[in-house]
């Protein structure tokens, strides 16, 4: 199957993230959904332990715990976020990701003109 055709089979019904991105031991893994030139949604499962070392990013981006733990750390102030919790790293502030237990999330990212909010 084609990756726009997979694409395509998402749109216009209801979806579970359980059957989008499945955990895999020592893993992080990632589906994007919807990748437009104004914005991407992400979803991700990292297994316990695994996450994504710093980085800086040229939006804002907002991370939505679905399942699970993790600890984003963004300029050097760690947040713990449990399923249902959000938080929105700001464009250019460095920033990672780690498993406290495993977890699912989606990120969002609008791109834009402007840099923050």
């Amino acid at each position: 199957m084609s990756q726009e055709k997979g694409k395509k089979d998402l749109l216009a019904r209801v979806l579970q993230h359980d059957e989008l991105v499945e955990y895999q031991e020592g893993s992080v893994v990632s589906r994007t959904i919807i990748n437009k030139d104004t914005g991407t949604v992400t979803l991700f499962a990292f297994d316990a332990g695994e996450g994504l070392s710093e980085h800086k990013a040229p939006y804002d981006a907002l991370v939505y715990i679905l399942d699970g733990e993790a600890e984003i750390r963004i300029s050097g102030v760690a947040h713990q976020l449990k399923q249902g919790e959000m938080i929105i790293m700001p464009a250019h502030a460095p920033h990672a990701l780690k498993a406290i237990k495993r977890f699912k999330m989606m990120l969002v990212m609008i791109k834009s003109q402007e840099t923050s909010l």
